[in-house]
């Protein structure tokens, strides 16, 4: 079965009470602003327009719902640490994501997008830190490995495996490039195991 037929904007939400009724699973897209989460989910999709790229970190300014063949959700968040835009917003953004990774229960996991060019920040780390202690599932996803030689990426992926060998709740470590797709059925079949669809 393909999981990705027809895919829909839902909606943009800027508070917790606009979240969607709808009951489809609901998978999270997350990471620091300039990571290239957008640039994954419309590869992820095949729809290179369905999410905002920008040469501007912090374009996400919302939580954003697209429906995924008419059976799960995915949700693009807005992103963490630099962004340009006043303190007060990135304070709102940061209650939001919050308030919909600890409290939303469509939601199966949670894709932490960290740039596999340099080691993981210290937001990435409590990220990861507030999943595992809130017992969230999250997959980690090791963006722009296209960017690396295959030997450095596996260093990296053999460092951020390393990092959460005692974490309960990570689902695992995936490389992933836009570029090549390399990891793209792999992440598939993650979303498509854990909203159980046929």
């Amino acid at each position: 079965m393909n999981i990705i037929n027809n895919p829909k904007f839902l909606r943009g939400v800027v508070k917790p009470e606009d979240f969607p009724t709808i009951k489809y699973p609901e998978i999270a897209f997350i990471g620091r602003s300039n990571v290239g989460k957008s640039s994954i989910i419309n590869n992820l999709l095949q729809n290179k327009n369905i999410a905002r790229t920008s040469n501007t970190p912090g374009k996400t300014q919302e939580i954003n719902f697209f429906s995924i063949n008419d059976s799960w959700i995915l949700v693009d968040m807005p992103g963490y640490g630099y962004a340009s835009t006043s303190k007060s917003n990135r304070k709102k953004w940061q209650n939001l994501n919050l308030l919909y990774l600890l409290n939303r229960e469509e939601l199966k996991f949670t894709c932490v997008l960290v740039d596999s060019r340099h080691d993981p920040m210290q937001s990435d780390m409590e990220l990861i830190e507030l999943l595992e202690h809130s017992q969230k599932k999250y997959l980690i996803i090791l963006t722009k490995c296209d960017k690396l030689s295959k030997t450095a990426t596996i260093d990296r992926k053999n460092q951020l495996t390393h990092i959460v060998s005692e974490c309960s709740y990570c689902i695992d470590v995936l490389t992933y490039s836009v570029i090549t797709s390399m990891g793209r059925e792999e992440l598939l079949g993650i979303i498509k195991k854990h909203i159980q669809l046929k």
